[in-house]
């Protein structure tokens, strides 16, 4: 059977959700965690819970904070000395700068933004979107071991009845190597609520807001429903939101559970980094405007007459 590792990422107390994603789809294999830094009690305990085997946290000079050429020169050596076949990480932030790198290393052969996959014996078969989501596309791993798959936050989903597993702690030292650039400091941007790419619940708003100012009242529903506020690319090519917040091809690729399109019109450009959200709630004054034909749930009206009145009723039925 194939010796397979995930890479998970420590946020806060816990880890990231996609590492759990994915150990619950593979379930019924005996998979191992990797993470660098010391991993939280909560974190331990979830991961063990969705069937992690054995946990590692991984540490070692010139690690304590993210570096491509450390990360990437430690993570390589410690997949080679435990021989791993198959290397499955997140689709975040840093998944996507780190694991194209250390899959470089190998030479070996790599599945990125992987949407849900299936693992017949050893041999794995994912789907992919191609053509910013136009199509889909179904993918293998094929060459020399170890195989990579990078999948996108959300896509998966968390399992009900997770098989848990052993969940043993090792603590594992790692060599960096000689780096020839090194990171001081990484500032965290002043917001507390979850990157766009992870977030389970998105509040986006478009043109139709007219200012900076008036997100305000999608930040108030973002707050009540545990929401991540979110932007088209009018909206923050018109200065209302920063480009950080833009959903979109040229912007973030998001799948949360739940989309509420505030004032957006549905511009390809803009689906093409949505569409893949389980459920799309959609207002709009325009009852032609093509965010309709994807939507759920559609809105004719004045979103700011109806999203605080959405808000109010949140907070009642969230007690």
């Amino acid at each position: 059977m194939a010796k397979i590792l995930v890479f998970s990422e420590i946020q806060g107390d816990h880890v990231k959700a996609v590492s759990l994603e994915i150990l619950g789809k593979l379930a019924g294999h005996t998979v191992e965690v990797a993470a660098f830094g010391k991993i939280p009690e909560k974190g331990m305990q979830d991961l063990a819970k969705y069937g992690a085997a054995k946990i590692h946290s991984l540490s070692g000079s010139n690690l304590e904070q993210y570096s491509p050429e450390g990360y990437t020169n430690a993570l390589h050596n410690f997949i080679k000395e435990n021989s791993y076949d198959m290397v499955f990480a997140g689709s975040t932030s840093l998944g996507k700068d780190l694991i194209p790198r250390v899959s470089a290393t190998f030479n070996s052969g790599m599945a990125s933004e992987v949407t849900n996959f299936v693992m017949d014996g050893d041999n794995f078969a994912g789907t992919r979107p191609l053509f910013a989501g136009k199509c889909y596309a179904k993918v293998e791993v094929t060459g020399p071991k170890p195989h990579f798959i990078t999948v996108r936050p959300n896509a998966l989903g968390l399992t009900d009845s997770p098989t848990a597993g052993a969940g043993e702690a090792a603590d594992t030292t790692l060599d960096a190597g000689e780096l020839r650039a090194t990171i001081k400091e990484i500032i965290k941007g002043a917001s507390e609520k979850l990157d766009l790419t992870e977030a389970n619940i998105i509040v986006s708003g478009g043109r139709a807001m007219k200012n900076a100012e008036n997100f305000k009242i999608l930040d108030e529903l973002a707050n009540v429903i545990g929401a991540t506020v979110g932007a088209s690319r009018a909206a923050v090519d018109s200065g209302f939101a920063p480009h950080d917040m833009q959903v979109g091809q040229t912007g973030k690729t998001v799948s949360p559970s739940l989309y509420i399109a505030c004032g957006i019109s549905g511009a390809i450009q803009h689906l093409a980094g949505m569409r893949t959200s389980k459920v799309i709630v959609a207002i709009n004054t325009d009852p032609e405007a093509p965010i309709f034909t994807k939507a759920d749930y559609g809105i004719v009206g004045d979103l700011f007459k109806i999203v605080p009145l959405m808000t109010e009723e949140f907070k009642s039925l969230l007690g």
